[in-house]
């Protein structure tokens, strides 16, 4: 078996805030095995500033990957630990070259075309005319669930964004998910959070900094509403870790990104902890191109979960791949009508 790596920007159609910055391009790497004439695709999908594997070693781990492919698929998963993102892309691969189909890798009605995955609308940071632009275009789309970013901006503008929706759609009509990505001061959390709960929101992801375990403790037995934790979970390696932290915290919700916490074995992990302590959860990319949104929306299918989850940002890239992922009326379908970009392998 051969084990090659190969470096890939993506563009973003738009600028894109979050309360970290502004992102204008995302790195993403993929790994390609070979063997016996079929190939296998996966995604190692790092985001600077937040994975866990962010590190120097970053590119020289992945040589390593690749030169010692023949150790197979779980030795590697327990030795990469500290890579989460690199033991995706080493399961991903894995899977694509077993499969009849490189992009196949979780056969279901899904995949079939027969039922669709619902998936909340996400309303980028920025100015706040053009976060309300982004709010009617999701809601002319058919969204059922809207998330929105927060905390970049006056959050007097926020809370005037919140209730332009709640005056046009009650919380019966339109779930509303935000995301501080840490934002709130600690000092602040609590007020804000009940500056907020007055426009009926679902969750808030991550109100304070990771690593504030007793203030976060805190905040979700005081919260008005739920709350969800989100960077909380990164790099949180051993089960007894991930199981030591659920239980001190007992956040209401956690989300679970793949290339973030050790591909779909380390999402498994948290989401059987999650289900023991009754800690509800969702799925959501992190800006993966199509090949990593791809495998995360098949295995996402399959876990069955009722919540909308999130896995709409595959149309963010100017230069991303062609694929059968579709999103309409807030559903992600799985066109049988459209093909994979043929030139990928070229592309990379």
């Amino acid at each position: 078996m051969k084990a090659t790596y190969h470096k890939y920007m993506l563009e973003f159609k738009h600028p894109s805030g979050t309360s970290r910055g502004i992102m204008t391009e995302k790195e993403t790497w993929f790994i390609v095995l070979e063997e016996n004439g079929k190939k296998g695709i996966g995604e190692c999908g790092i985001l600077r500033g937040l994975s866990a594997d962010d590190r120097e070693d970053y590119e020289q781990k992945l040589q390593w990957t690749c030169e010692n492919i023949h150790l197979g698929e779980t030795a590697l998963w327990e030795t990469l630990r500290e890579f989460p993102s690199i033991q995706f892309g080493v399961e991903m691969a894995f899977l694509s070259l077993k499969s009849e189909n490189p992009y196949l890798l979780f056969p279901s009605d899904f995949t079939k075309n027969t039922k669709s995955i619902e998936i909340n609308g996400l309303v980028w940071m920025g100015e706040s005319s053009f976060m309300k632009k982004q709010i009617e275009e999701k809601l002319a789309d058919g969204f059922n669930c809207i998330k929105l970013k927060i905390g970049a901006i006056d959050f007097q503008k926020e809370l005037e964004l919140l209730q332009f929706i709640r005056s046009h759609f009650s919380a019966e009509q339109i779930e509303i998910r935000v995301d501080a990505n840490g934002a709130f001061a600690l000092n602040e959390a609590l007020d804000k959070l009940n500056q907020l709960n007055k426009f009926e929101l679902h969750s808030i992801e991550q109100p304070i900094k990771k690593g504030n375990i007793e203030a976060m403790k805190i905040l979700c037995e005081t919260t008005p509403f739920p709350i969800a934790l989100d960077e909380e979970l990164i790099g949180i390696f051993s089960l007894d870790e991930k199981e030591k932290l659920l239980q001190e915290i007992k956040p209401q919700y956690i989300i679970l990104k793949p290339s973030f916490i050790g591909g779909f074995r380390g999402t498994q992990e948290w989401i059987t902890l999650a289900d023991k302590y009754n800690i509800k959860w969702w799925i959501t990319s992190a800006l993966e191109s199509n090949i990593g949104l791809n495998a995360i929306a098949q295995w996402t299918f399959l876990q069955k979960s009722e919540m909308p989850q999130g896995l709409g940002t595959g149309a963010l890239y100017t230069n991303n791949f062609d694929c059968p992922l579709e999103v309409s009326q807030g559903q992600l379908w799985y066109n049988l009508s459209k093909n994979w970009d043929s030139g990928f392998l070229e592309k990379i």
